[in-house]
């Protein structure tokens, strides 16, 4: 089963955090740091997303539509119907942040990067995943203060603002400036790459020395992750099933189901960590724990079905060996004459 090395470092973070919570003016330091790191993550979002590829991909748009539909509605759908298990198996804030986790952006790299494994459409994907995340900028906050209301940590019209100014405005202005940028943000993925993941790192630290310094983490106890852990594999399991079936029933070729399947039934943890930390605040560590723990199952399991997807097409291409193919004929041919 692959472990993604991201995850070990978020889980060293975590770590960090527990052992060296930052505290008075360090948290304040830490968090402006954090601010200043998700208005620049989301910036160079805009920078590398190209508008033309994404009007470009407007044309598939069943497909986008269907993907936007599960992330958006049927994953929401879910976390409501979640609300059930609350106090046997889930704590409120447990559930709070599974709700959350549930009205996330799909992803883009590992929507791609399975599609691709599995032979579908990978140019569908890449324009799914993409229409995820814009879409996401607007309608997670708006979701989260219409779903979690004042429950979910002071959801409000200043949490909306913030949400314009740190994440909307900045990816809008790498959108106009992808004209004189978008090579050079392209050209240097790798450096880049370390900018996102920095950022994201700082974001967990900040959040989870907050969670440290308010003793939140007292009111989990294993039997309750072990229940968090139990839901979230069947949500998994319903989309990974609904996005599969139902792009059948829909009648998409086997290509486009792929990437229906693997776009329509993640969450995007990059994108998931900043938005909560300005929703949440002090409450964003167990906000986002249901969300770290759902993007580590959902990469273990995606591999797994990436790579029978890869086979079966294998064996499609391949087709029956030359001696059934054989027997075959010459059995036509007897039953003809």
């Amino acid at each position: 089963m692959p472990i993604d090395p991201y995850i070990l470092l978020l889980l060293g973070t975590v770590g960090l955090a527990a052992l060296f919570p930052a505290r008075g003016s360090a948290a304040d330091v830490a968090s402006g740091a954090s601010t200043a790191a998700v208005a620049l993550l989301f910036f160079l979002y805009g920078a590398r997303l190209s508008t033309r590829e994404a009007l470009d991909g407007l044309r598939h748009w069943r497909l986008h539509v269907t993907v936007l539909a599960c992330t958006f509605l049927v994953f929401p759908l879910l976390g409501l119907a979640a609300r059930g298990l609350v106090p046997v198996i889930l704590t409120h804030p447990l559930y709070q942040g599974l709700l959350f986790l549930t009205l996330v952006p799909s992803t883009v790299q590992s929507s791609i990067a399975f599609t691709s494994m599995a032979r579908g459409n990978v140019p569908a994907a890449i324009c799914a995943g993409s229409f995820s995340s814009l879409v996401g900028i607007v309608a997670t906050p708006l979701l989260a203060a219409s779903l979690l209301g004042g429950n979910g940590g002071g959801f409000s019209a200043d949490s909306l603002l913030k949400i314009v100014l740190q994440l909307l405005v900045p990816f809008l202005a790498g959108q106009l400036l992808r004209r004189w940028i978008g090579g050079f943000v392209t050209r240097r993925k790798k450096a880049l790459a370390l900018v996102d993941r920095g950022s994201i790192l700082l974001v967990v630290y900040t959040a989870f020395s907050a969670g440290m310094v308010q003793g939140i983490w007292h009111q989990v106890s294993p039997a309750r992750l072990g229940g968090l852990v139990a839901v979230e594999a069947v949500i998994l399991a319903v989309m990974l099933l609904l996005t599969w079936y139902g792009g059948k029933a829909l009648r998409f070729g086997r290509a486009d189901r792929i990437a229906i399947q693997f776009a329509g039934s993640k969450k995007s943890l990059a994108a998931g960590l900043p938005m909560a930390s300005v929703l949440f605040g002090a409450q964003a560590a167990l906000a986002v724990l249901p969300l770290m723990l759902f993007h580590q199952m959902q990469l273990i399991v995606c591999a797994v079905i990436a790579k029978r997807r890869a086979r079966e097409a294998a064996a499609e291409v391949t087709g029956p060996q030359p001696g059934a193919t054989k027997r075959t004929a010459v059995g036509t041919g007897t039953r003809s004459g």
